[in-house]
């Protein structure tokens, strides 16, 4: 006996909602295909650095994905304008925008993306970027500081300028009210600097301090004021010795007499600012000198030279000493020439009958070498 195997056969209606089914599905494909696709290639830009940027520095775009770059080459727009070329790195996904001159310091810069596409043919929305440049030299600490008085400006208490970072991108200048030139000296860092008057400094006077600063490839009308500060100087000095110094050295060559009657001694008078140097208590000659400050006073005492150098170096103050005789064991006090900076800036010979120093003797130059030549290890020093 012969077995049937059944066929199943679909009727017509259950073929028309299958293939109904399947096209429903496909045009739902469809749709979520074209709706998913600008999401799953949208291009993401961003800027790679977009605060204190350094007049010079590229700023860099970076695209998530690959452009076309005809849609940008002609509309890119910054603000404020500057002059700039564009450069595609890494297959089109990075754009350096290089400054043909430099980004000006302290500014906010607006960049303006036209719309554009992406290499999957993705639609990317026209943007706007934001990026600031790096700011002038800000001062954080001033000496004296601003409001200062009775103030003594000297090569061991120069004006001095910290600042919050190196300012190797600028140039500077320093001005003392508007017509006063500085001489300034830096250290490795360019984050401090030491000033100096080049022209004497008057006595009991209001003194203005103002800093200005402009990128170092800008001209020189680009100047920016950047700080400003006050201080007043001391007032003149009560002495009872005749003001002026050749008069002053006259009268001690006639009036000082010998405290030691043998041998050489090297006379110091602390309220005339006048050495005597002697020899079998005669007078030789005499010579203006700055001794310390009020605070730093030079010690009066019977002392004597405990040892000489023709060009000492004081690491506490950055200083030469020229012609160096100490006056203590340690080193603390001594005689010396005028002091100058590494850079070859020599203290003046104006401060020369004014105690201002550290608590050293200072002489000019010439008389500095004279009493070097003088004194020997061992010459009486006396200081009164």
């Amino acid at each position: 006996m012969r077995q049937h195997i059944g066929v199943h056969h679909i009727n017509t209606p259950q073929k028309f909602i299958l293939i109904l089914t399947v096209i429903i599905a496909g045009v739902f494909g469809i749709v979520f295909s074209i709706k998913a696709y600008p999401e799953i290639f949208k291009t993401n830009v961003v800027l790679e650095k977009s605060k204190d940027i350094r007049p010079e520095e590229s700023i860099v775009i970076n695209f998530s994905y690959p452009v076309f770059i005809d849609d940008y080459n002609l509309d890119i727009k910054i603000i404020p304008s500057e002059n700039y070329k564009l450069v595609w790195k890494d297959s089109n996904k990075k754009l350096e925008i290089v400054p043909k001159d430099f980004w000006q310091p302290q500014m906010q810069y607006e960049i303006f993306l036209p719309a554009g596409k992406n290499i999957m043919f993705s639609n990317i929305e026209k943007q706007k970027l934001f990026f600031s440049t790096e700011k002038y030299p800000q001062v954080i600490k001033v000496i004296p500081e601003n409001g200062a008085k009775n103030v003594a400006i000297d090569i061991e208490d120069p004006i001095i300028l910290n600042f919050t970072k190196s300012t190797a991108d600028f140039s500077l200048k320093f001005m003392l009210n508007h017509t006063g030139k500085t001489f300034f000296e830096t250290n490795f860092n360019r984050d401090e600097f030491k000033l100096m008057p080049k022209d004497d400094m008057k006595y009991d006077e209001k003194y203005i301090l103002e800093a200005y600063a402009k990128y170092e490839n800008a001209k020189d009308e680009d100047y920016k004021k950047i700080f400003e500060s006050s201080f007043e100087t001391i007032l003149p000095p009560k002495i009872v010795w005749d003001k002026d110094k050749n008069i002053r050295l006259e009268q001690a060559k006639k009036y000082t007499t010998a405290k030691i009657k043998t041998g050489k001694y090297i006379d110091i008078n602390l309220s005339a600012q006048v050495m005597s140097i002697f020899d079998e208590g005669k007078i030789l000659d005499s010579y203006m000198v700055s001794s310390g400050k009020r605070g730093m006073d030079t010690p009066k005492m019977e002392t004597k030279i405990y040892n000489k150098f023709p060009r000492a170096f004081s690491k506490a103050y950055g200083l030469f000493m020229p012609n160096w005789m100490a006056l203590v064991p340690d080193g603390k006090y001594g005689i010396h020439e005028l002091p100058e900076w590494p850079s070859g800036y020599k203290e003046g010979a104006n401060h020369l009958g004014i105690p201002v120093s550290h608590g050293c003797v200072r002489l000019g130059v010439g008389s500095a070498k004279r009493v070097y030549d003088f004194a020997e290890v061992g010459t009486p020093v006396v200081i009164y």
